[in-house]
C-alpha cells in the first residue's frame, strides 16, 4: 500500500523536531530589580526630581541667592513680592525680551496712616545672569561676588518673594534656610540609622532578656511627650554656645529620640531571619555573630532599611521646624525654614505680609515629596511581590 502511493515508511513518519531552546535572560541584581520597580512609580520619580532640585539649591545656596540674607534695609520693610516681566520696549520703540522688575513706590493710607508699596512702572531694574553683586563665602572656603542671577550692582531692589520686618530678602533667606533644614534631616537620620540598626539588631538577634530590656527602654522613650522632652533638652543647652554648636546639638537631640522606630523595624526583621536555613548553616559553619549579622542578615533587608529611613527624614525636618518655631531650637542669626516661620507668629504682620508663609509652603512640598519617595522605595523594596 505504501509502494502504491509512492511513499516510503520513512516519508510517512514525521521527522522529530528538537524543541526550540529557551532564550535565557541575564539575571538582574537586587538593585536593578528595585530600580526597575521604582521607575514604574511615577509619583515617586517626580518626588525624586523635586528633592534633587531642592538639595541642589541647598548645596549652592551662596551662588543662587541674589542678595545677602542678612542685609537689613529699613526702607523696604514688608515689601511685597515683585513680579518678573519679560517683554519690554527697546530704544527704537519696538518690543524686546528683557526680564525686569518694577521698583517700589510708597503710598500712605490717609485714614489708617498705613504705609504700603505699589509697583512703580517708571522704574525698571533689569535682571542679568551672573551679575556682580555682593561678596560671600562659598561653602566657607573661598569668596565669590557673582551669583546666578540678579541686578547688576544693586541688591536692595530685588525682592522676588517679598521682604520681612527688617527689610531682608525672603527669597535669599529661603535659599539659605534650605541648607540647614534639609541637612538636619539627613544628619539626624544618619545617626538614628546607626543606633537603630545596632540596637535593633542586638535585640532581635539575641532575644531573651536582652530583647526585653531593650524593648522596655524603647517603650519608655516613646511614651514621653515629645514637646516637653524637647523643651528639657533645649533648656539644658548652654546659652554661650555658637550657632554651629547649637545646630549639632539639635541634630543629636533629634537623633536620640528618632532611632526607636527604626530599631523596632530592624528587630522584627531579625526575628524573622534568624530562623532561616542559611543563617543556621552559617552558624554551624562556625561564623561569628558579627559576620552572620553583617554578611548574611543585614543585606537581606537593606532595601527595607533605606525605605524606612527615607520615611523617617520628614519627621526629623518637622521636629526641627517645630523646635525652631517655638523658639526652642535654632535661633537667629542661623537661617532655617523653622526660624523663618517665627515671623509668621505675629498675626498682625501676617495679615499685612502673607508672603511670610512661604517657608511653610516649602516645608509642605518637601515633606510630601519625601513621603512619596519613601512609599515608592518601600513598594520597590520587594520586587517579587504581588504588586510587581
Amino acid at each position: 500500500m505504501t509502494e502504491a502511493t509512492g511513499m516510503t515508511q520513512t516519508d510517512a513518519t514525521p521527522e522529530f523536531e528538537a524543541p526550540t531552546p529557551l532564550v535565557t535572560q541575564g539575571t538582574e541584581t537586587q538593585f536593578q530589580l528595585i530600580w526597575r520597580a521604582f521607575r514604574a512609580h511615577k509619583l515617586a520619580m517626580f518626588s525624586l526630581f523635586v528633592l534633587g532640585f531642592l538639595y541642589l539649591i541647598a548645596i549652592f545656596c551662596e551662588f543662587i541667592a541674589p542678595n545677602d540674607p542678612h542685609d537689613v534695609n529699613a526702607r523696604y520693610t514688608y515689601a511685597p513680592p515683585q513680579s518678573i516681566h519679560f517683554i519690554d520696549r527697546d530704544e527704537d520703540g519696538g518690543w524686546a525680551i528683557r526680564p525686569h522688575v518694577y521698583g517700589y513706590k510708597m503710598e500712605v493710607d490717609p485714614v489708617a496712616l498705613r504705609r504700603s508699596f505699589v509697583p512703580d512702572e517708571e522704574t525698571k531694574y533689569y535682571l542679568h545672569w551672573f551679575p556682580k553683586t555682593h561678596e560671600t563665602k562659598m561653602w566657607g572656603m573661598f569668596t565669590i561676588d557673582r551669583h546666578l542671577f540678579g541686578v547688576d550692582g544693586r541688591r536692595e531692589v530685588l525682592f522676588l518673594l517679598g521682604s520681612d520686618r527688617l527689610g531682608r530678602d525672603l527669597f535669599s533667606r529661603l535659599v539659605y534656610g534650605a541648607r540647614i533644614t534639609l541637612s538636619i534631616g539627613l544628619a539626624g537620620i544618619a545617626i538614628s540609622l546607626v543606633l537603630g540598626v545596632i540596637i535593633g539588631g542586638i535585640s532581635g538577634y539575641y532575644g531573651g532578656w536582652v530583647d526585653n530590656a531593650i524593648q522596655r527602654v524603647i517603650e519608655f522613650i516613646r511614651s514621653i511627650p515629645p514637646i516637653p522632652l524637647w523643651m528639657g533638652f533645649a533648656a539644658a543647652l548652654p546659652r554661650d554656645w555658637s550657632a554651629l554648636q547649637n545646630y549639632f546639638a539639635i541634630t543629636l537631640i533629634l537623633s536620640l529620640i528618632g532611632w526607636t522606630e527604626l530599631a523596632r523595624v530592624v528587630r522584627s526583621r531579625f526575628l524573622s531571619l534568624k530562623g532561616e536555613d542559611y543563617v543556621a548553616a552559617a552558624r554551624l559553619d562556625g561564623a561569628k555573630d558579627m559576620r552572620i549579622i553583617m554578611r548574611h542578615m543585614l543585606p537581606a533587608f537593606t532595601s527595607h532599611i533605606i525605605a524606612t529611613a527615607t520615611l523617617a527624614i520628614p519627621g526629623m525636618i518637622l521636629a526641627e521646624t517645630s523646635l525652631s518655631f517655638l523658639g526652642l531650637g535654632l535661633q537667629s542669626p542661623v537661617i532655617s525654614w523653622g526660624v523663618l516661620l517665627q515671623e509668621a507668629q505675629n498675626l498682625r504682620a501676617l495679615a499685612d505680609a502673607p508672603w511670610l508663609l512661604w517657608p511653610g509652603v516649602f516645608i509642605v512640598i518637601t515633606i510630601l515629596a519625601m513621603n512619596f519617595l519613601g512609599d515608592g522605595l518601600r513598594d520597590a523594596a520587594d520586587p517579587y511581590g504581588s504588586n510587581h
